[in-house]
């Protein structure tokens, strides 16, 4: 009988994570089956007493359950209590949920491994004070870099982040109108992208030579790949190869075993 795993969430048709962990279970052998669950918030701790009866093994939890998640966790990792948020349980033997937040580590490796970016001395733009922004602030901190500055459309958000994180270096907030000077990378880790729409920011904040990042992805370039590539990013990337490295660390944690990522980015991208 294979190993169950799934991933949770409101909306989930759309998620690909099946179709990656199954590549990387034929990949790598690992007999497991993964499912999608529709969950709807307050309900999570049902959702997983009953994946534990089915003898399920772990989760991968998205929005918009990340917090509860993380509420629900009785050990979690350095990197999820941080963020605040969970996006990866462990159901371990005991009864008890471990709980880990993958999403830093993903956005890193796919910008460093995947597409070469060097984080050192950089000044880097995050768009966005959410649970998605907390969840890479430290993983991105700890690559070297230069400055950060968390800019959100309310302040008091980003200010929020910037404090949060502030022992790591450099980190300032400001607000989306406020923006000032030139970035080497920005990264995009508002919801705006899900609607076709841009954040409010204004031109000529990137670098010659800058990058762009859009931490959602779409079958078509989102609005703010399009924005960067009218900037004249040297590379504008969206958040698919970001989806499958936080998937490859949450397969690593649970079977131990660290898939290649590249195969699968390149299927997706098909």
């Amino acid at each position: 009988m294979k190993d169950l795993y799934a991933v949770i969430g409101t909306p989930i048709q759309h998620s690909k994570s099946p179709q990656i962990h199954q590549a990387f279970a034929e990949q790598t052998g690992e007999e497991i089956h993964y499912d999608r669950i529709l969950g709807q918030p307050e309900r999570l701790p049902l959702y997983i007493k009953t994946f534990r009866e089915m003898r399920g093994l772990g989760l991968n939890v998205t929005v918009p359950l990340k917090e509860e998640a993380f509420q629900l966790a009785n050990e979690r990792s350095d990197r999820a209590e941080r963020a605040g948020a969970v996006n990866t349980l462990i159901l371990l033997e005991d009864g008890r949920l471990q709980g880990d937040n993958t999403d830093g580590i993903g956005l890193v490796r796919d910008l460093a491994l995947n597409n070469g970016f060097n984080f050192k001395g950089k000044r880097v733009l995050i768009l966005g004070a959410g649970g998605a922004v907390r969840g890479v602030v430290q993983p991105l901190m700890e690559q070297g870099i230069g400055e950060m500055v968390i800019a959100n459309r309310t302040l008091s958000k980003a200010e929020t982040v910037a404090t949060l994180f502030a022992d790591l270096g450099s980190i300032k907030s400001c607000a989306l109108d406020a923006i000032t000077g030139e970035f080497d990378l920005i990264i995009n880790g508002t919801a705006a992208g899900l609607s076709g729409a841009l954040p409010a920011i204004p031109d000529g904040i990137l670098a010659k030579g800058g990058w762009c990042y859009d931490m959602v992805y779409g079958d078509k370039p989102t609005a703010f790949v399009k924005w960067s590539k009218e900037q004249g990013a040297t590379k504008s990337l969206d958040g698919l190869g970001m989806l499958v490295e936080q998937a490859a660390e949450s397969f690593y944690l649970w079977r131990d075993v660290r898939p290649e990522t590249a195969p699968v980015i390149q299927m997706l991208r098909g």
